[in-house]
């Protein structure tokens, strides 16, 4: 026996004081053998229990005498295993709880054993070695899962006796005595092998064996909440149809209300940790729905905290269940209920499905109220819905809220409450409107938005929240508000309804979205939230005036001047992620459908230089962009100034338009595999404009109403828009061109000619493989093909002279640059030689004479040899002069005589 516990502060009987040294022989030292004497004597104890005689002794024929026996060696194995099994012991143990189990068939008595040895299964199994755990994995695996095939036992306390092992596996606590030389195995080991063995699984399939019995249920319920936290398990409870059992069991009946709350947190569970979609095919039975909408019903006229949160559970699982349309919302009248529940509120009309309900304004019926607004957008998007949203008053429920934000009465929502719920109304609505088109028009709905886009712009004064998800960016300014409200416009837009667009054109939509435009741009700084406004402004915008003159004409005054500025964006803002490059395409978009096609908005865009900064955006070679900006130059050439503005361009290092069109061109080649040689020029005689993919591809027979590979690859790049770009502008007289150029455009000037060309191959091709033509039609063919293939061959030849008179422009500029050089270095050698015989006439007397002598005869032989008659003769040189250097300025000029001059000077 353990001493007795001594008072606070003295040590026990027979132990030393803190700090005492204990001496030899003393009682410290005796103890300390007596406990190691216990532990060996433990230890031998437990290995005197021959697990194999108990097999084969309760495998023994029945008796009474061997019955007791049974019995009592049962109660000795639970004595002896009281501290938890080892792990090499627990594959025999197992075997004994099944041939327990088998005794409790005819002898109930065997069922306090098996109760006790099942209940050590709860305490850490026992190792010797770190390396137990993995080495007795498997098997220990395998006995868990005996765990949950135990429940065949009909047994109810043998049942919740399993079902408490199992949930203190997730509450594991050590036993009061370890044995000597086992150590615990680690917390989780036992869950793991739970997982590793399928205990989940086979929990799940017993269900079916306590269906009737109500407490068991609770239990297995309570352990399969824990199992149900890891993904693992989750993924074992599917297997066994988990989610629908579960589910029918939800309106099970049940006093204390445990049944649906356990089997909801169940559900979650799955939902959390499993896959959705499989949790969703499980619960789309008629039965399930109907199950949920039955519990639902009791949930939403409950009363407690408990229920409330119950209810907005459920509500999520239904939503998830809508998102798929092939599960009975409708068919059930789950679908309808919802409805009604969500509007009930706003349109006031009694409706005896939900007589007697009444909100409370609590935060659970906030989040209900969230729910249902998020179940109506699901809804909205099942087309058999389509027809309970219309007559249950969703349009007017949710435009109710499209109003300027009211100060909410003192037991309604908070401000912050009725913005959140505002907002949702509003994004929902953004979904419903397109489905409910009538309604929507019948309501007003344009009217409303209008207006109520007009106050937010106003000066009304109101500070959003923003606290909610729909609220962000929102606090302090009506910015959300105007956010969702023009999603709703833009949806019901992009149905192109003639109706609809009339609607908001009659009321001046277009000249109140160009303002508001210029209000948030004005105002706010840039973000995503204002980028997203912008852009669905300007998707509006193209919407309305899209082929109708007379809107683009009322665009064109104010939008124009608002569109050049999206247009100049800094194209390092494109990969920002905020939004600029769907702005950039919805400013591209505007430009297409509100400029082209009105002269009156075309010739303002031209003065604004439009024209211009589409091809600055060109030139950075998006291929996202070039083909929309390609389709808009083509259909600005229609105007006849147009081909200046682009022929005038000039890009970085005073590259022109047409250079850039041809490189656009050579890029596209490039990334098609178009063979071509190192200088550009078509190799492929038969088949000049064939990609890599082209040439791989394999002859396929088509039916005459579908379009061929040939035909299919003009709309896949940009070729074809470059050709007709270049149609319009003009091959001739093009600025800026150099010879690599003009070989490429030799190439797109027959561009149609190739592509006829490459469609008769196709043609011809597809004959061979379905018959053989006759003679007459086979040389029709092969003239055509020829012809084709001569067109090549003659570009090439124009390619190659365009190269050789290159070759011979560059060889004669070469060789005026050799001529330049020569009479330079012969300038420099009269130079130098001019030098050499100055220095020689200063430094030697002899050569300046002679020097002299020869510039007096050069003078003399300038002079005319005919004298000129009865005139005076004046002598130039200087007498006495030994330079050969010209005269100074100063000289003596000596007057004429009188009888040879016959005027006044005379």
């Amino acid at each position: 026996l353990a001493p007795r516990a001594a008072p606070s502060g003295t040590p026990a009987h027979g132990t030393p004081a803190r700090g005492t040294p204990a001496p030899s022989g003393t009682p410290r030292s005796s103890g300390e053998r007596r406990t190691n004497a216990s532990d060996a004597a433990q230890d031998t104890q437990l290995r005197s229990v021959d697990l194999e005689h108990v097999i084969k002794l309760l495998a023994g024929s029945d008796s009474k005498d061997l019955e007791k026996e049974q019995l009592k060696t049962l109660k000795k194995v639970a004595k002896h295993f009281e501290n938890g099994f080892p792990l090499k012991d627990l594959e025999q143990i197992v075997r004994i709880l099944n041939l327990c189990a088998e005794k409790m068939k005819e002898q109930e008595a065997f069922m306090e054993c098996l109760c006790e040895l099942i209940k050590l299964f709860g305490l850490p199994f026992q190792k010797k070695k770190s390396s137990d755990e993995v080495n007795y994995s498997t098997a220990v695996a395998q006995c868990i899962a005996q765990l949950g095939y135990l429940m065949r036992v009909p047994s109810s306390q043998v049942r919740i006796q399993i079902c408490k092992c199992i949930i203190s596996f997730y509450k594991m606590e050590l036993p009061g005595k370890l044995l000597s030389g086992y150590q615990p195995t680690s917390a989780n080991y036992k869950i793991q092998m739970a997982e590793l063995g399928g205990l989940a699984e086979a929990l799940v399939l017993s269900l079916a064996s306590v269906e009737n019995q109500l407490t068991e249920k609770l239990w297995v319920l309570k352990a399969l909440q824990h199992l149900s936290i890891s993904g693992v398990n989750c993924r074992l409870m599917m297997k066994a149809q988990a989610a629908s059992r579960l589910c029918l069991y939800l309106n099970g009946a049940d006093p204390s209300g445990q049944l649906v709350f356990r089997s909801s947190d169940i559900l979650w569970n799955l939902l959390e940790n499993g896959s959705k979609e499989e949790v969703v095919n499980q619960l789309s039975s008629l039965e399930c729905v109907q199950a949920l909408k039955e519990v639902f019903v009791d949930a939403l006229h409950g009363f407690r905290h408990c229920d409330h949160q119950l209810r907005n559970d459920l509500l999520v699982i239904a939503t998830l269940l809508a998102e798929n349309p092939a599960v009975p919302m409708v068919e059930s009248g789950f679908a309808k209920l919802l409805i009604v529940l969500a509007t009930f509120t706003e349109v006031k009309i009694p409706n005896p499905l939900i007589k007697g309900l009444k909100l409370t304004y609590s935060y659970e019926d906030f989040e209900m109220k969230k729910l249902l607004f998020n179940i109506i957008g699901v809804l909205s998007k099942n087309p058999s819905a389509t027809q309970l949203l219309s007559e249950n008053d969703v349009m007017p429920a949710l435009l109710y809220y499209v109003k300027p934000n009211q100060k909410p009465g003192f037991y309604d929502w908070s401000a912050a409450q009725y913005e959140e719920l505002q907002l949702h109304a509003i994004a929902v609505l953004a979904s419903v409107a397109p489905v409910l088109v009538e309604k929507y028009l019948s309501c007003q709905g344009n009217t409303l938005l209008l207006v109520f886009l007009e106050w937010c712009v106003g000066q009304d004064p109101f500070f959003g929240e923003g606290n909610s998800f729909h609220g962000t960016g929102g606090r302090g300014n009506k910015l959300a508000q105007m956010r969702y409200s023009l999603r709703v416009l833009k949806s019901v837009a992009s149905l192109y309804d003639d109706a609809v667009n009339l609607n908001l054109c009659d009321q001046g939509a277009i000249s109140q979205l160009l303002d508001i435009l210029k209000y948030v741009t004005n105002k706010f700084k840039e973000g995503a939230i204002l980028l997203e406004i912008q852009a669905d402004i300007l998707f509006i915008l193209c919407v309305l005036c899209e082929n109708d003159l007379h809107r683009k004409e009322l665009f064109s005054y104010e939008g124009i001047g608002m569109l050049i500025p999206f247009l100049r964006m800094d194209p390092k803002k494109l990969y920002s992620g905020l939004g600029h490059s769907c702005l950039l395409f919805s400013a591209l978009d505007c430009v297409w459908s509100c400029v082209i096609g009105c002269y009156i908005a075309e010739d303002h865009f031209l003065e604004k230089q439009g024209i211009f900064l589409l091809l600055d955006l060109l030139a950075l070679k998006e291929k996202n962009l070039c083909n929309i900006i390609l389709g808009i130059l083509i259909e600005f050439c229609d105007n006849p100034k147009t081909t200046l503005h682009i022929n005038t361009w000039r890009g970085e290092k005073d590259q022109t338009a047409a250079n850039l069109l041809i490189q656009l061109w050579r890029q596209e080649e490039l990334d098609l595999g178009v063979r071509r040689d190192q200088y550009g020029r078509i190799v492929d005689m038969k088949r000049p404009l064939a990609s890599s993919f082209q040439r791989q591809q394999k002859v396929i027979p088509v039916p005459a109403n579908c379009p061929s590979f040939a035909i299919l690859e003009i709309s896949e790049n940009m070729r074809a828009k470059l050709y007709s770009l270049f149609c319009k502008l003009g091959f001739e007289n093009l600025p800026g061109l150099s010879s690599e150029d003009f070989v490429t455009l030799a190439i797109i000037r027959r561009y149609i000619d190739f592509k006829v060309g490459e469609v008769w191959s196709e043609i011809c091709a597809e004959l061979k493989e379905e018959f053989s033509p006759i003679t007459s039609d086979e040389e029709v063919l092969k003239a055509i093909l020829k012809i084709s293939e001569d067109i090549g061959r003659a570009v090439n030849v124009l390619q190659t002279e365009l190269l050789e008179s290159q070759l011979q422009q560059e060889i004669q500029e070469e060789k005026k640059a050799y001529r330049k050089i020569q009479a330079t270095r012969r300038q420099k050698e009269i130079i130098n030689k001019s030098w050499e015989n100055f220095l020689a006439r200063t430094s030697n007397y002899e050569a300046l004479k002679k020097a002299k002598k020869l510039q007096e005869e050069a003078i003399e032989a300038s002079r005319p040899k005919s004298q000129t008659q009865n005139g005076a003769v004046h002598p130039t040189d200087i007498k006495g002069l030994h330079t050969t250097i010209g005269p100074g300025r100063l000289v003596t000029v000596d007057s004429t005589p009188r009888q040879f001059t016959g005027g006044p000077l005379a």
